[in-house]
């Protein structure tokens, strides 16, 4: 059958996030996870949809891509589908083409996971591999300690803390409350926290937001952050073990993060949580 490509509609958001659910796996690559599609839903449903890209074959989705930039799509495959030559050679061809709706001209990014054939027909065709990203897990099946920081499960009432922290940790953040209520309002977090932890003041110092696909499969962070007025105290890591235990009560098999190579800081942060490094993941590259 033909592969067809098409745009999400905000009446098959819900589709989208099931598909992308079904794929995770303990053993299957590492790619886009539900949590990246939650949290970009601060944007609200109608845009989270017009940068969600779909490849069907006879009307089943075995790949879907989110633009999460115009220059950078990320990838997610059918598992089952990750060698699939055809498939791999249609949406090679589709993000090469701007005329085709997926990616703009000139440098571009394409996020697939380990193991996809499409990476194989893109560095064929003259795409360079990128500055490399580290994948951390650590896994559920025993416990995880308690970290030594009161953390808060953030609702409505509190979501300014969890704002604000966001906006504190990361420097250029557009995070709002408007924004905070538009994710939370999403498909994606019925099977999500956002967590704040406070020091012996009572302020809030550090915040992630976790994010399930389901009993036994793998959970994610997607952002963890410290303040910036309160780094340098161990903060960090009691957020990540925090969370790591989240998942762990939402029957999570384990808990995952991505963070840029450079970011040293960031990695040693989730290794001292019990987070073990993986091989690097590099994004494919056309020059302009």
């Amino acid at each position: 059958m033909a592969i067809e490509l098409g745009t999400a509609t905000v009446g098959g958001l819900g589709e989208v996030v099931t598909a992308l659910r079904e794929w995770q796996g303990e053993g299957t690559p590492h790619q886009l996870h539900p949590g990246d599609v939650g949290w970009y839903w601060r944007f609200g449903a109608e845009q989270t949809a017009a940068a969600l890209r779909t490849w069907r074959r006879d009307g089943a989705i075995v790949a879907l891509g989110l633009l999460d930039e115009a220059d950078l799509v990320r990838i997610a495959f059918d598992p089952s589908a990750l060698q699939d030559a055809e498939l791999a050679e249609q949406v090679a061809a589709d993000v090469a083409e701007p005329a085709r709706g997926v990616l703009v001209e000139g440098k571009v990014y394409v996020e697939a996971p380990p193991g996809a054939l499409v990476k194989d027909v893109l560095f064929k065709a003259g795409w360079s591999l990128d500055e490399p990203w580290v994948p951390l897990r650590r896994d559920l099946s025993e416990p995880v300690p308690a970290p030594e920081l009161r953390v808060d499960v953030i609702g409505a009432e509190e979501a300014h803390e969890r704002v604000t922290v966001q906006r504190e940790s990361f420097e250029g953040s557009t995070f709002t409350n408007a924004r905070w209520f538009a994710m939370a309002d999403g498909i994606p977090y019925a099977d999500a926290r956002c967590l704040v932890g406070r020091n012996q003041l009572g302020e809030s110092v550090a915040a992630v937001t976790v994010w399930s696909a389901g009993e036994g499969k793998p959970g994610y962070l997607e952002p963890m952050g410290v303040h910036r007025m309160h780094r340098g105290r161990g903060y960090g890591e009691a957020i990540t073990l925090a969370a790591a235990r989240a998942l762990q009560e939402m029957g999570a098999s384990s808990a995952n993060t991505c963070t840029p190579g450079f970011n040293v800081g960031a990695v040693a942060t989730y290794e001292a949580a019990g987070f073990v490094r993986g091989e690097d993941l590099r994004d494919l590259r056309r020059d302009a």
